[in-house]
Formats: structure tokens, sequence, C-alpha cells
């Protein structure tokens, strides 16, 4: 099939269906084009949570399918491409998160959403780039484990001095390839331009940005600064939101390695195969799916 008729039997096999395509914002152009929805990936599982639609098509990673199918259990989630993982999260497993806790038995345990649902289970809270902040603060606890990203961990450290942070050593392969001397050297080549990164980077380059946000963050920034140009310290593919949203703008992407090879696995020919074939279906055990979901619901109280 050419693209057109692609796109025309994706459509067809969504109104059989009853599903929705949902996509995250570091998918490939044509992917986000055909999405119904565009966002991180928190947002897009309370979108599925509260969407009439039989079926979810999630077009991003595998725990951010999980996420959907832990709000939304009643429902078919389907994982467009069954090999789309996180490195990040697979940097924290149960049983040493487990000995951590063991370690540190009056700290509250938060997790980062870049987590496996069996790593939700064990928590008592989970937490955004956007709301990372606010929920440490909601905590009564002065001792907190934070898994597993260490960029993300050291960020909120700084605004919460006042919590002794315990932190996992993960990050996000993608992020954290990113070095101080290309933002010194995209400023060179922009200085009209303002930097705006996301906190997964490392923290000598999170300190000098002109703003630091998640995604969402980053494109709602964006979009109501007066400046014209943007420095985009995160992956790639909110460049297309981005430029669609702000066609008066330039966008300069920080650094060439601001590439997720996870997120770029999701094609066409995957949301029609899974579709065609309701192929990718997520399973979790109830008990998981319980213990998760308190961890996520817990989270939305503080937003």
């Amino acid at each position: 099939m050419d693209k057109k008729e692609l796109i025309r039997s994706i459509l067809e096999l969504k109104q059989q269906r009853n599903a929705v395509i949902v996509a995250h914002n570091y998918q490939i152009d044509d992917v986000q084009a055909l999405a119904d929805v565009i966002g991180d990936s928190f947002a897009l599982s309370k979108y599925c949570a509260s969407s009439p639609r039989d079926v979810i098509v999630f077009c991003g990673v595998h725990f951010m399918a999980e996420s959907a199918k832990i709000l939304s259990p009643q429902k078919t989630v389907l994982l467009a491409e069954i090999q789309a993982g996180c490195p990040m999260a697979d940097m924290v497993n149960v049983e040493d998160l487990r000995a951590m806790k063991r370690d540190h038995p009056h700290a509250a345990v938060v997790c980062y959403i870049n987590t496996s649902a069996a790593v939700k289970a064990e928590c008592d809270i989970c937490c955004t780039s956007s709301n990372a902040v606010k929920v440490i603060q909601s905590l009564a606890e002065e001792e907190i484990i934070f898994v597993p990203d260490k960029n993300l961990g050291d960020y909120v450290a700084k605004k919460v001095p006042e919590k002794r942070m315990i932190i996992w050593d993960g990050f996000c392969v993608t992020h954290h390839r990113v070095t101080l001397e290309e933002v010194q050297k995209a400023k060179e080549a922009h200085p009209d331009a303002l930097v705006l990164v996301h906190p997964e980077c490392r923290p000598e380059v999170v300190e000098p940005a002109d703003f630091v946000g998640s995604t969402r963050q980053i494109i709602d920034f964006a979009a109501a600064s007066k400046e014209r140009k943007f420095i985009i310290g995160t992956e790639m593919g909110v460049l297309y939101s981005l430029k669609k949203g702000n066609p008066e703008k330039t966008f300069y992407l920080l650094s060439p390695g601001l590439i997720c090879p996870n997120m770029k696995k999701t094609r066409l020919e995957s949301v029609y195969n899974a579709l065609k074939e309701m192929r990718y279906a997520i399973e979790l055990e109830e008990e998981i799916i319980i213990k998760a979901r308190t961890t996520l619901e817990r989270m939305l109280k503080v937003e």
C-alpha cells in the first residue's frame, strides 16, 4: 500500500474497532499527524481513561501503554510497536528497589512515570517531569527514595532542599548524552535564541538553560513567549508540534543526538498491523494494576 492508502485503511480499521490512536510527542511526524491525540505519557493515559472508545492504540513505548492499561483496565490497550521499550525504565527492577526500601524504611518512595507497572506497584506515589517538584513537596516524609532518573532527581533535589533525596542511578540515554559543550556551541551559533531543556538532561546542561520543563511545558512556553527563536533540548519529535503551532518562530535542535531510537520504531505500518490483528495487547496482573493505580491516583490528587 502507498501512504495514502495505508492511512485510509488505518482510519477504516479504527472505526471498525471503535478505537482511538494516541501518540507521544516523540513519535515520527507521520504517526503524530495520524493520531487523534498527541501528548506526554501521563496526559495520554488520562485521556485514554476518559475516552469512550473500546480500544486504545498507543504509539509510544512500553511503560506508557502499561500506564494506560492501569488507568483503563477494562479497555483493550495495544502497543503499536512491541519492540519499543525504555532503557531508563529498565534500569530499575523490583528486587533492587525492595532492597533499597529495606535500607531506608522511613523514606517515601517516588517513582517517575518512566517505570514499569511492577515498579510502580512498589512505590508510594508517581510523578512526571512536569509535577515532580510538587509531588515531593506534598509528602510529609523528610527522606525520599526517587527512581529511576538521577538527572530529574538532581533537579528536584535542588528545588526542594528541605528533603533528603536518595536518588537511583538511572538516566534517559537520549537526554543524558547532551553535553555542556553542545549548549555553549548552540548559544554561540544562535545568540538571540532561548535555550529550553528537559530536566532529564545532565545538571550542567540544565543549569545554563533559560527554561527547564517537561515536553508539554516546553511546547507551552515556546507558544506563549514573545521571543522568536529557541534552542530545543529534548527529543527531536517535539519539533513537529512546535513548528505546527508556531509557524512564525524558529526552532533549533540542541544536539543531533536528541533522537530516541525506541520512539522512532513505530511506523504507520505498526499502527495498521496493530488494528488489523489486534496485536500487542497489554496484559497486567490484577494485583499489579491495583497497587500501581494507587501511585498514579495519589499523584493526580497533588495536581
